[in-house]
């Protein structure tokens, strides 16, 4: 039996304590709770100093998780994040010494400033939950969410992450600038770390256990799982994008709707659900045709979803 109230509590439980920290940004700290329950991965796209790394530092902080951060250099190497095997003296035999990557939360800081081989041996680690070293295979920390951030605006000196490895993160994400007057408050507070050092644990193992399979229970009629893959094929037969939305992007739309759903407090999934996480979602996942920028894609995105035909009933 679906506990529906159980996904409020732990909302407004994240939420809560991820506000102390991250002012006047509740939406993007549900969206990635959103992404953390479907066990998905965050590519937060923004400028420097909006706050990306405190706000995944909070949310560690929050669920009780272990975080790492990396930060991505053009030298970094696969083996700087799974680890390495060194030879250990005293006992004459070869040691495994894990990366970072053996972390609840992982910050891959600037990813785009990584090289492709690098970026790459994300791929396994995000998809698999596992990593493989000199043949040996090795399972990560459950539960585990990447955030890879990457700059917008300066693109000297990067390697524009794939396709392919763009499909694997669940959501894009932009924090933004703050309200003029949240800005006034944080700049007069207490430093941001010191608040997130005083921030305690508010969710237990148990409960993150509990909301990230339950979910899978709220239900999506027919109306609206068929409103659901007419917005995936309106991507497909878009003659401005090169490219659609791939089965990945269904799938993560369809998991996203429901979490939306449980956190709102409904054990049903309506189309506001599908629509609203849908941009988020899907935007990242659509190829552009040659010379198209990333905001005429989420432009073109918005004017779709308002041309599919909404279903009136959605239970």
């Amino acid at each position: 039996m679906l506990d529906i109230s159980r996904f409020t509590q732990y909302r407004q439980n994240v939420v809560s304590n991820c506000a102390q920290a991250i002012v006047g940004k509740d939406q993007v700290i549900d969206l990635l709770l959103t992404c953390f329950l479907c066990s998905g991965h965050v590519l937060l796209e923004d400028v420097p100093g909006t706050g990306k790394t405190m706000l995944l530092r909070a949310f560690a902080k929050t669920i009780g998780g272990d975080f790492k951060r990396i930060q991505f250099t053009p030298d970094l190497l696969p083996s700087d994040l799974t680890g390495i095997n060194f030879y250990n003296q005293q006992t004459g035999q070869f040691q495994f010494r894990k990366g970072p990557l053996f972390a609840n939360v992982v910050l891959a800081d600037e990813i785009n400033r990584a090289t492709p081989r690098t970026q790459s041996s994300l791929l396994e680690a995000m998809e698999e939950r596992q990593i493989t070293v000199d043949g040996t295979t090795y399972g990560l920390e459950q539960p585990f969410l990447v955030m890879a951030t990457q700059n917008p605006l300066e693109s000297y000196g990067t390697f524009p992450l794939p396709d392919a490895q763009l499909d694997r993160f669940f959501m894009r994400l932009r924090l933004g600038y703050m309200e003029r007057e949240q800005e006034l408050s944080v700049i007069s507070r207490t430093s941001t770390l010191d608040i997130i050092s005083g921030l305690s644990q508010t969710v237990t193992p148990e409960e993150t256990a509990y909301v990230q399979t339950a979910f899978s229970q709220v239900r999506v009629s027919s109306q609206v799982a068929n409103y659901l893959m007419d917005i995936i094929q309106a991507t497909r037969q878009e003659s401005r994008f090169g490219a659609g939305v791939s089965t990945r992007g269904a799938i993560a739309l369809y998991k996203a709707a429901q979490v939306t759903a449980a956190i709102s407090g409904r054990d049903y999934v309506i189309p506001e659900d599908v629509k609203y996480v849908a941009p988020y979602v899907l935007c990242h996942r659509i190829m552009g045709q040659n010379g198209v920028q990333a905001e005429e894609t989420q432009a073109f995105l918005d004017r779709l979803l308002e041309t599919v035909r909404v279903p009136l009933e959605s239970v």
